[in-house]
């Protein structure tokens, strides 16, 4: 997902209860809540590292207690300096000072560390409801798990988390208009709500998805001949369905067949899987270039991770006004997961997540890519 609906949940998940029973809550479960991304660092060694190492050990399981570490040590180190600053004892419990600040929530590092975990797990599970994936149990287990029931930005989730955060304080405004008692700890039932309509909206798309793959699964699909007559069933190896981020009735799917992968949007309120002659891509031909490529450094963590790679050979033709692309190759990464146009992602002429390794005449790497960025 997205960092701010990341940011959204950790504040909600505190505010369901979690502040209440321990100070820093608040501050420590937002934060770890996003934490995880802080593998985009590895963008300043380029854009291959940083496309290795996303999503990688901070998402999993075995990172989250060195994770949840890092956030309760800068707590603690807060709760030292601010206590010795104003002369106090670090508080302990809820009886030892009156202060307004201890009245609010104990300090309690155990428990504090645990709600941390449970803001880290949050993380990794919204990243596991796109069809990106994560790996958790990394290093003992390599394989990429996606749900792939919410777009990385899903408006109803983003609004809901929203209201639920800012709802609070504007009735807030409205109460001490009217001289109303401030509460303490205000919004637990919005966000609670909030967490709960969360799982109802995953569930609700889950369904869909289902709904979606039954339809696929009923379709007859056939093999691309010059005329009906030439066409004959073809078995199905595959299918993967992407959700759509507007609506959940329209599933974006992919077809494997023995020689080819077709695109085709499955719409589950009409019950119909549309397809188009010009979204059959046929599997291309293992040359001598394509597994150079495959074999590159960016070759490789892209075949570990994408489910439906269509890696293809574009030859570059002499040109004389710029000899030092003369004899080159270029070949192309895709994963046919993200090949689908949303309103602000035009995955069929440009796809996301796209790679491309350059090969010269002696069938040596001389330029990768990652998204039109350059690995130097």
């Amino acid at each position: 997902m997205e960092p701010i609906t990341h940011l959204m949940t950790g504040a909600c998940l505190a505010r369901a209860g979690f502040n209440r029973k321990a100070a820093y809550a608040a501050v420590a479960m937002t934060v770890a809540s996003e934490l995880p991304d802080i593998d985009t660092l590895w963008g300043v060694a380029g854009p291959v590292a940083a496309f290795q190492h996303h999503r990688g050990w901070t998402h999993t399981l075995l990172g989250m207690p060195f994770e949840a570490a890092a956030v309760v040590g800068i707590c603690w180190g807060w709760n030292y300096w601010r206590t010795r600053r104003k002369g106090a004892a670090p508080m302990i419990n809820s009886e030892a000072s009156e202060s307004q600040f201890e009245k609010a929530a104990p300090v309690r590092w155990g428990l504090l560390f645990g709600f941390v975990l449970v803001a880290l797990l949050s993380h990794l599970l919204l990243d596991w409801t796109n069809n990106y994936g994560v790996r958790p149990f990394f290093p003992f287990n390599s394989r990429w798990y996606e749900g792939s029931i919410v777009f990385i930005f899903e408006p109803v989730l983003f609004g809901m988390l929203l209201v639920a955060l800012v709802a609070p304080a504007l009735f807030g405004l409205i109460g001490s208009e009217v001289g109303a008692r401030r509460s303490r700890f205000r919004g637990r039932g919005w966000a609670i709500a909030a967490l709960l309509g969360t799982v109802s909206l995953w569930g609700w798309r889950w369904m869909e998805k289902d709904k979606a793959l039954q339809l696929v699964a009923a379709e007859d699909f056939r093999s691309t001949g010059a005329t009906a007559i030439d066409s004959v069933p073809v078995p199905v190896v595959r299918v993967g369905v992407s959700p759509n981020p507007i609506t959940p009735y329209k599933w974006h799917v992919i077809v494997e067949t023995p020689l080819d992968y077709r695109l085709a949007v499955a719409d589950t309120l009409s019950g119909t899987v549309t397809t188009t002659p010009g979204d059959v891509f046929y599997k291309p031909p293992t040359t001598i270039a394509t597994l150079v490529a495959k074999r590159s450094w960016l070759g490789e963590v892209y075949l570990d991770w994408a489910r439906f790679p269509l890696v293809t050979e574009q030859p570059k033709s002499d040109n004389p006004d710029d000899p030092d692309e003369a004899g080159l190759t270029t070949v192309t990464f895709r994963d046919l997961r993200f090949m689908y146009d949303v309103p602000f992602m035009a995955g069929r002429t440009k796809a996301p997540l796209s790679g491309a390794v350059t090969i010269n005449e002696d069938r040596k790497v001389v330029r990768m890519e990652m998204d039109g960025r350059v690995e130097h």
